[in-house]
This record gives structure tokens, sequence and C-alpha cells, in this order.
């Protein structure tokens, strides 16, 4: 039942007219120096208009000045994820020279009604049809044509009450809006408490007041005792160039001060150096086998931490008939090209794709230890490969890898206290996590009400809605009818 003065309309009524803008061949960068720009879909989220996401059109075309983006627009994303099909924007100040894309539409209403329809596209009510009413599925990109958008059903209160909801929320939601902006900061905030701790660890400066009390034995007594591993035969030969790191790898020995106890130590001589094989794709009965085998992705979703299952498996004859190799529990491996710096050890044997360099520590390193020294030098490792835009540390680098090495009882001190710090990071991100899901759910519950005509009280004075109704459609019905096949100059753009 709805609140005196109220009515149910569709998004339609509201609408004087939708505009479209067409697509166009462009720069894939922001447009710079007075040149024209479109604007991409996601230019449009549930946030800010982003002016920055815009593509640069060709210096000889200019768009008809009808598809022109101007400060006040109410903006739509009609082609999207299903997450952001439907997003809407209202542009707070002007753009410089940019017009509208063929994914986004923008809303022309009554300015009394402007507010109302952002806050019903980004309510719960919309939502759910905008859902039931896109094409597409979760794995393309979801579309809602302009007659669905107009099919949107809603509640519209008076004028003057629609202007009372919009005060009152404008208030509630710029202290959720700043709450907001300070739990954005706790992700960024853990990743440098994390990068901190784990530098520490690896240079001795975590251990420095439990060095002074604890009897170790020294590194070069455990060398004594420890074999080197066998390495592999072929490859290329270790780089004898120099490349410091920043924490406690190097490529070559830096010659750097380490603690008393600990020594420049190459990888080669600690650990067994690997790396992997894709088997061919063009051969179904080498994949699917049930064994792990590891690949960028399953990396980057278990950097910092073992794994257990892989996205893909492969099976006997794909490792029998490819370079792949079934390493065993504890190897760690690095992402070496595409996404350079990703960290893992496997909890159980498994095999890798070849973009990675793998690790197979003897008694004198601990894997652990190891996957964090790795994890310290954080986006500073790319400086021991070469590319600017793609990346790759290359086999000679990797073979010339220098590890600070800490006594044993020393890595296994390291480890418990890079554990535990790493711990309290994840705890203080999953509490900013959970303090924002329940912001997301006081802002629906506010919108709700709002919705419910319960945010505001209601004014028997108030003008009816469907007085402010007719008031839209007859400036609409005396426009001349459009002719059928006819687009509008912004969708010829």
């Amino acid at each position: 039942m709805l609140p005196s003065g109220w009515v149910q309309t569709a998004l339609g009524d509201l609408l004087y007219k939708v505009e479209a803008g067409k697509n166009m061949r462009c720069e894939e960068r922001p447009p710079r120096g007075g040149e024209l720009g479109v604007v991409k879909v996601s230019a449009v989220t549930w946030g800010r208009f982003d002016a920055s996401q815009s593509k640069t059109l060709p210096p000889e075309y200019r768009p008809p000045e009808q598809a022109r983006i101007h400060a006040g627009d109410l903006l739509f994303s009609r082609a999207n994820t299903l997450e952001l099909v439907g997003a809407v924007v209202l542009v707070e100040t002007e753009p410089d020279g940019l017009f509208l894309s063929d994914k986004i539409l923008r809303l022309v209403v009554n300015e009394d009604t402007k507010k109302w329809v952002l806050l019903v596209l980004r309510s719960a009510v919309a939502r759910k049809q905008i859902e039931e009413l896109a094409t597409g599925n979760q794995f393309s990109m979801r579309n809602i044509s302009q007659d669905a958008l107009r099919r949107i059903k809603h509640p519209l209160p008076p004028a003057a009450e629609q202007r009372r909801i919009v005060t009152k929320l404008d208030k509630l939601t710029a202290h959720i809006a700043r709450a907001r902006t300070e739990l954005d900061w706790v992700p960024m905030l853990a990743d440098r408490e994390r990068l901190t701790i784990l530098r520490a660890g690896v240079t001795g400066d975590l251990t420095d007041k439990w060095r002074e009390r604890a009897q170790t034995e020294s590194v070069a007594h455990l060398l004594t005792r420890v074999a080197a591993p066998e390495q592999g035969r072929g490859g290329r030969e270790a780089t004898d160039k120099l490349i410091p790191g920043t924490a406690g790898l190097a490529v070559n020995d830096p010659g750097t001060v380490l603690p008393a106890g600990w020594q420049w130590v190459p990888l080669l001589r600690l650990a067994k150096q690997e790396t992997g094989h894709t088997p061919s794709r063009s051969r179904s009965d080498y994949w699917n086998g049930g064994i792990p085998w590891i690949g960028i992705r399953d990396a980057g979703a278990h950097h910092g931490r073992s794994i257990g299952e892989t996205m893909q498996t492969i099976s006997d004859a794909g490792l029998a008939n490819s370079s792949a190799r079934l390493l065993p529990t504890g190897t760690v491996c690095l992402s070496r090209t595409a996404s350079v710096g990703y960290v893992t050890m496997m909890s159980r044997p498994m095999a890798t794709s070849q973009d990675f360099a793998t690790w197979t520590c003897t008694e004198a390193l601990l894997p652990e230890y190891l996957m964090f020294a790795l994890m310290a030098e954080g986006d500073n490792i790319r400086k021991f490969g070469m590319g600017s835009t793609h990346t790759t540390i290359y086999f000679p680098e990797v073979r010339a890898f220098h590890i600070a090495l800490p006594p044993m009882e020393e890595q296994r001190e390291i480890v418990k206290r890079i554990r535990s710090a790493l711990a309290h990071a994840d705890r203080l991100e999953a509490e900013a996590a959970r303090t924002s899901a329940l912001l997301d759910r006081l802002e629906s519950i506010i919108l709700a009400k709002a919705f419910r005509g319960e945010l505001v009280p209601q004014d028997p004075n108030d003008e009816p809605a469907s007085v402010l109704l007719e008031r839209i459609r007859t400036p609409r019905a005396s426009a001349p009818a459009s002719k059928r096949g006819h687009r509008t100059a912004a969708a010829q753009a």
C-alpha cells in the first residue's frame, strides 16, 4: 500500500527522451591537450562519474553537439557485467570535450524528478528488475534495452516529498561515504604492513633482540653438513651481472653487510631449481586427469600461501608427453612471466606451467622462509627481469639468485613472527570488509525506508504525484512524433 499522494509508475513515464552515442574507433587512451573523447562504459559505476575512463577520438572526427556530455547529465550503463549493467551516475562537473558512447545512455528527465530517478535506479527495487530484464549471461557482457529500461516499475512520491527524501538521504549517505573512504584505506595499509614485516623479517630487523640471546649454528657450519642439491642439466647458465634487491634477495652476491651468523648464499646451493610446461591443448587426453597443474591464476589466488587445489589438472599422459614434471610437496613457485611476482608453495605434489621458476629446498632452507623472501621484494622483484610493459625474469637471472640466509633456528623464528604479523593484517582487512558490507546493508535499509515513505513525514498539503506525472506527460505528448526508423543525431555519431 502506497502512502497518500504517491503513485506506482514506470520509469518511461518520467523520461522525456533517452539519448545514446555510437561505437567509434578510438585510441585506447584518455584525451589530452584539447582532444575530444568518448567515455568508456567503465566511466559509469556506482560512485562518481570518472571522466578519465575515456578514449581519444581521431582528430578529423567531430561528433554532433547533441552527443556531448554536460554537468547535470544522468548517465546509465546499458551494457556491462551483471554487477554494473544499469549503473547510473549524475555528472557533477563539466567534462572537457567528452561524448556519449554506444554503451551509455543519457536519461533526459524533469528536473524535479532527476535525483529521484537516480535513487530509483540504485534501489533494490530497480536492481532486481534490471537483472531480470538484462540479456546475456554471466560469461558475457549483459545488456538492457531502452524498452526494458522504460518498463522498470517504481513508486513516485509528490515532488515536495521527493526533495525532503533527497535532502535526508544526502545527509545520511554523506556519513556513510566518509566511513567508506576511511575503510578504503585499510587494504592499502594492510598491504603496506605486510610488506614492512616481510622486509623486516628477511633483513634480520625482526629478530635483532632475539639474536642477542640465542645460541645458533652459523650458516657457514650449516652448509658444511647439508649437501648441495643436484641441478638439472642443460639450460642457460647463470648471469654474472649484479642486480641488488630490495630486501633479502639479489642477482649474484651484492656484498652488503648482514647480521651476525648470516651469509649471502646462491639459491642453487640451497634448492633444486626447475620450471614447468604446458601439455598440448589439442590433446584432450592430456588434461583433466587429476594431477594438479599450477597456472598464473592459481598463483594469483594463492599468493603468499600454500596451494592444494588447482583450476586445471593434467593426466599421466600429459605429464609423460611434455616437459612438465611432478614436483614434491613444499616446492616454492614464483611467477616469472605475465603477472610477475606471485609466490605460492605446494602442499602436495604438483606440476606447473612454464611461467614459473620453482625451488625444492634442501634442509638448509625452509620453504616458507624462501616464499617470504621472494614476497619481500614486492613489486621491485621486476627489477630482476626485462621489459617495461611485459616483464619477464629470465633463467640466467633466476639461476644467479642469492639469498640473505639466516641460521636455521633463526629462519624458524622469523617464519613464526611473520606468520603472526600477516595473520593480524588479514584480520584487519577482513574486519574492514565486514564493516563495508554492513555499510552496504545500512544504505540498502535506508533506501528501502525511503521507498516505503518511512524516511520523512508526509505532508497532506503536498501536490500529489499524479499531478506531477500529468505535468511531465503534457510536454512530451505535444512533441512531434518520431518517424519510424529515424535515429537521433547522437545515435548517428
